[in-house]
């Protein structure tokens, strides 16, 4: 079964948002040394029930997007479509992490889905 294991909060202003996450919860934030700007979020502590994610430059209009573990991209994509979802960003590889693509479901919602693989270059 897929389990929600990440969420990405799109910010106008990303410092901004981290500022505003880290004073108002407690997070600790960390800028990603990636390609894009990303600043992975760390919620609390491991073992305690709760995920982690990230605040990212917005993009698009697209609002909070939470991300699905999923065994293999390929295979979820194709049961993705066949219950009538749509893929918009086709698989990708996050070097060190695994693969992800975005998806919308029936009702225009964007999720993402992961499969870990921190082989992947």
């Amino acid at each position: 079964m897929g389990r929600v294991v990440h969420f990405e909060i799109p910010a106008d202003d990303p410092e901004k948002a981290v500022a505003f996450y880290e004073r108002a919860f407690g997070w600790k934030v960390e800028k990603w040394d990636g390609a894009q700007e990303y600043w992975m979020v760390n919620t609390g502590e491991q073992g305690v029930p709760g995920i982690g994610g990230a605040i990212m430059r917005k993009y698009d209009n697209r609002g909070t997007v939470n991300t699905i573990d999923v065994d293999s991209v390929d295979a979820a994509v194709q049961k993705i479509e066949a219950a009538g979802g749509k893929v918009t960003a086709p698989k990708m590889v996050v070097p060190g992490i695994g693969y992800m693509a975005y998806c919308t479901d029936t009702e225009g919602n964007v999720f993402g889905i992961m499969q870990m693989d921190e082989t992947v270059k």
